[in-house]
């Protein structure tokens, strides 16, 4: 008696419907005509049915098997289908590939919207508005910093970290940042003077002015 495995056999498209049901397909590949062809598909469908009889009366699972029958017949099928006829591409559409960002995070640990915002702050006239943001952000950066690298960045760091990501473009006074508060301690809102440079710079320019820091006037409630 030859012997007949299941590796040797044809690869299931559907393997939930049994290779019985694969082969009824493939019978009705085999049919020329088409009327004939179309009345077996719909017996084989109500067939796939009756594997699941508490869903085959439902809209949903009728088109669902329709599905079926052309994934179990790898979409070779011709039949006329109640439902618009799937093909590969649809079933399984290919996804866009990803545009991935070509320009680089200059200092990884503190992410690109720290650098995008600095670079913004260049078009920015409210100059009361840029020295709280600064400031924010350089209460940012000296925290990432300390994550990062396991020790608190010292006043140099913070200042060349700015200079780079506004591409030398804003500046902050040393003793200003001296006086910069822990963000986790700080109960005040402080302002950070910066300077900001609208022409072209020199790298190893350094800020001219001496920033001082102010606090908010008191709101009398």
């Amino acid at each position: 008696m030859k012997k007949n495995y299941n590796y040797q056999r044809k690869k299931l498209q559907l393997p939930e419907y049994g290779r019985h049901i694969h082969e009824m397909v493939d019978q009705l590949m085999a049919i020329q005509d088409r009327e004939e062809r179309n009345k077996q598909a719909k017996s084989v469908i109500a067939v796939m049915g009756n594997l699941n009889p508490l869903l085959r009366d439902s809209s949903e699972f009728a088109h669902k098997i329709w599905d079926h029958i052309f994934i179990i017949s790898d979409f070779q099928l011709d039949i006329d289908s109640p439902y618009p006829i799937p093909t590969a591409k649809t079933l399984a559409p290919v996804p866009k590939k990803l545009l991935y960002p070509s320009k680089k995070v200059k200092i990884k640990h503190y992410g690109k919207n720290i650098e995008k915002v600095l670079l913004e702050l260049q078009n920015s006239d409210n100059v009361e508005s840029v020295e709280i943001v600064v400031g924010n952000i350089a209460k940012y950066m000296r925290t990432k910093s300390y994550e990062y690298n396991q020790e608190h960045p010292s006043n140099e760091v913070i200042i060349k970290d700015i200079k780079k990501l506004s591409n030398h473009m804003i500046y902050v006074d040393e003793e200003a940042i001296s006086n910069l508060k822990s963000e986790y301690k700080n109960t005040q809102n402080n302002y950070l003077k910066v300077t900001q440079n609208r022409g072209k710079v020199n790298k190893n320019q350094r800020s001219i002015s001496k920033p001082q820091y102010r606090q908010r006037p008191a709101i009398n409630k």
